[in-house]
């Protein structure tokens, strides 16, 4: 009996339960059970169960599914569920943009009062550049990126200074797997041109992005490498191609190198010339 007992607090008596209607609605299931999960000290299945008002054998594939990600562990001697290391992995990684983040704000502040333009902070993604902060200037016209706005690597220029410090086969492979969208007649859409444009990038430190996301806008960017010396984000200052004139990029350029560097060591990171 002692055997059976265990048995029905981590697993259900039988495991024959009707296959889901709606794949948004697992997901929601799934993540309401990791949140239980991660506010018990190690529960049955059957508290599970009852925290999420789902049957056992529907909670059970729940569980399965995600430990089978590492998302939650299964004692097999307690015969109780708890939180994965993957978890871990995933909120440790929150921690680390929270930290460039905060991080960064004042030398973005410093930068924008330098140049007079909006600055930015964008991190790389798999597939793009995500903004995730902003130092607006005080001039009536101005570029705005909202918080979450996602950018192409090849179309902006936080995303071409990563791209920049990339081995050239990961570069070869976002091109081929993402290709070169046109955005504007600038947009840079050949790939040896783009080859040649990283090439100049790495030699200068900054990068350019000449009206080839926006027409009218302009945007000098440089990366922020991490303890690995991975180009990881960017800082840039962006603004209408009027005030940031092509004459201004040699001052301006090395000011957001400046910037991006500081940042790099903020946070511990350290620079790489990898091509």
């Amino acid at each position: 009996m002692e055997t059976i007992e265990k048995r029905q607090r981590g697993r259900p008596r039988s495991f024959h339960g009707p296959a889901e209607n709606s794949s948004v609605q697992s997901l929601d299931r799934a993540l309401r059970i990791l949140a239980i999960i991660a506010d018990g000290d190690g529960l049955s299945l059957s508290e599970v169960a009852a925290a999420s008002g789902l049957a056992a054998s529907t909670a059970y594939r729940m569980l399965t599914t995600m430990e089978g990600h590492g998302m939650v562990e299964f004692d097999r001697t307690d015969q109780l569920w708890s939180i994965g290391v993957e978890t871990y992995r995933m909120g440790s990684a929150f921690l680390r943009r929270r930290k460039l983040v905060d991080r960064a704000r004042i030398v973005m502040q410093d930068l924008m009062e330098k140049t007079g333009e909006t600055a930015n902070l964008g991190v790389a993604e798999d597939d793009c550049v995500v903004f995730v902060s902003q130092v607006e200037t005080h001039q009536a016209i101005r570029a705005f990126f909202r918080p979450g706005t996602r950018s192409s690597f090849h179309a902006s220029g936080i995303g071409k200074a990563i791209l920049a410090h990339l081995p050239g086969e990961r570069v070869t492979a976002i091109v081929r797997k993402e290709g070169l969208e046109t955005y504007t007649p600038k947009t840079i859409t050949d790939a040896p041109a783009l080859a040649r444009d990283l090439l100049q990038i790495r030699e200068r430190g900054f990068s350019i992005d000449d009206e080839e996301r926006h027409p009218g806008m302009r945007c000098i960017a440089a990366p922020v490498f991490n303890e690995f010396g991975e180009p990881v984000a960017g800082v840039s200052i962006s603004g209408p191609t009027v005030r940031v004139t092509l004459e201004r990029v040699a001052d301006i350029g090395p000011l957001v190198r400046d910037a991006a560097a500081e940042v790099t060591r903020m946070i511990g990171g350290k620079f790489s010339r990898a091509g």
